[in-house]
């Protein structure tokens, strides 16, 4: 063996001398536990399978060339072949290694040692499927990649070339490329083999997968690929493991397709908000990244300010005006109009629509926030005490009737309630029967509240004036004075 050859005056404790005595055998043994001498003896053989298993830690000693000295312990050495790092750096002098015993020189009385985890050099006589080997590519059919493994014919069909499907135009890009492979199948009899890539690959990243979920943690920012889109969210690759960021995480906008906010392949930072280690699930959030914008809500949207706002969605109750990214307020029904009766909010707006709106509450903690689309013009109860003082005489249309009254709308956004027990002198068993919606009637101003947007009005106290019967107007003295109630009205003055 010509490398041991060239450093065997430079090793030191190494038993090279022709008369070596029986101390070498003890200090095997001291090394190497079950390895007796006769398994080491079984190793000469170029065909024997290696008697010693399990991983053994050395202390490298000295390199020279392409072959690394290892310290094994109890003054035995060991010789590990420099291109088993492959492109990884060498260890240096005084570096703790992990080896596998792989066989015992007797002549030089070293023993051959094998990186863990490394590409073994391929040798014919000990080549055992599940090794990994290491080749170049010499060649490509349509069925596959043609290797050279150290002069030993490969073939790696094209479905083992990787994890996604490879065409066979595609091959080519592989040509002298030097690719890691499983040995599947030996062939004796044309000394070939069939490798696989993809067993490589499906190792690698279940041992990433493995050492990424150890070190994962809740609260940690992590990046990662867009692997998959469904319609509940994406899968997202963060080291060998999926995790799922689902469409709720995603913006603080409502988002009705993921497709909006990411794409496959697409490289983003996340942050992980839950692992459930029995299931292996991961869940991811993307929003949580970027600053809540209701975090400032209350500084930056104050009430009574006007703003303009997107319409997202209507419901029976309202809309939801979106005023920025993440933030929504609700616009009430009874908060859209002041001149008519909404029955639905499609009535005023509609979805994607542009308004003006007035802030009038915000709730930071809640994240919630009251809107109204008509105070954002003139109220039209603005100084109503004064338009329409109490006795004056009033006209407007009947726009509902109830069980206990009729409202008449005097202009657009004001409606006074004239109850039951003002619409005629005579006893009224059922609204309709005076009055129905749409009729024009004149009205007397018996009170106004601004403060409370009512105003109770009579129909009964007009019909009696002497100037509706066209009668001639009574003398101060024998008017009629107003009659006194002696107790509250019932039913819908507290409406």
């Amino acid at each position: 063996m010509d490398r041991a050859d060239d450093s065997r005056d430079e090793m030191p404790g190494s038993a090279f001398e022709s008369g070596a005595d029986d101390s070498l055998d003890r200090e095997l043994d001291e090394a190497l536990g079950s390895l007796n001498m006769e398994s080491l003896m079984d190793l000469d053989d170029p065909g024997a399978t290696p008697a010693v298993e399990g991983v053994r830690r050395g202390t490298v000693i000295s390199i020279h060339g392409d072959d690394i000295f290892v310290d094994m312990g109890g003054k035995s050495q060991g010789l590990l072949a420099a291109d088993q790092f492959g492109n990884e750096p060498l260890p240096e002098v005084g570096d703790v290694v992990e080896v596998t015993v792989e066989g015992y020189d007797r002549a030089d009385g070293i023993l051959i040692l094998s990186r863990q985890g490394a590409v073994k050099a391929a040798t014919w006589q000990r080549l055992q499927e599940g090794d990994i080997v290491e080749g170049r590519v010499t060649g490509h059919n349509k069925g596959g990649l043609e290797l050279d493994i150290n002069g030993i014919k490969g073939f790696m069909p094209i479905s083992q070339v990787g994890f996604e499907r490879v065409e066979a135009d595609e091959l080519s890009k592989y040509q002298n490329q030097r690719l890691r492979g499983q040995v599947m199948e030996i062939r004796r009899e044309d000394r070939s083999v069939i490798v696989s890539r993809r067993e490589v690959l499906k190792a690698e990243e279940e041992q990433l997968r493995q050492q990424t979920f150890e070190t994962l943690t809740e609260g940690q920012t992590v990046h990662g690929t867009v692997r998959s889109i469904m319609p509940y969210g994406a899968f997202v690759d963060i080291g060998g493991i999926d995790g799922l960021l689902h469409v709720a995480d995603m913006s603080y906008a409502r988002v009705a397709d993921p497709h909006d906010v990411v794409r496959e392949g697409q490289q983003i930072t996340v942050k992980v908000l839950k692992i459930d280690r029995d299931t292996r699930r991961i869940g991811l959030g993307l929003k949580q990244i970027a600053p809540d914008p209701w975090a400032d809500a209350q500084a930056k949207w104050l009430p009574e300010t006007m703003v303009s706002g997107r319409v997202t969605r209507l419901a029976d109750f309202g809309a939801f005006v979106e005023l920025e990214p993440g933030v929504e307020g609700l616009v009430p029904i009874g908060e859209m109009s002041f001149g008519r009766r909404i029955g639905h909010p499609r009535e005023v707006v509609s979805e994607n629509e542009v308004v003006k709106v007035r802030v009038m509450n915000v709730d930071p903690e809640r994240k919630r926030i009251s809107l109204s689309i008509k105070r954002v013009g003139d109220d039209p109860w603005t100084g109503a005490s004064v338009r329409w003082p109490a006795d004056a005489i009033v006209e407007g249309t009947v726009t509902r009737t109830t069980e206990f009254g009729a409202f008449v709308e005097l202009v657009a956004g004001v409606e006074g309630l004239i109850h039951i027990s003002e619409l005629s002198d005579t006893r009224v068993r059922q609204v309709g029967d005076v009055v129905r919606v749409g009729q024009s009637v004149r009205a007397k101003v018996l009170e106004v509240d601004e403060e409370r947007r009512r105003i109770s009005l009579s129909i009964k106290q007009v019909e009696t004036m002497p100037d509706y019967t066209g009668e001639p107007e009574p003398t101060p003295e024998v008017a009629r004075a107003p009659r006194k109630r002696k107790k509250p009205l019932k039913g819908g003055l507290e409406w």
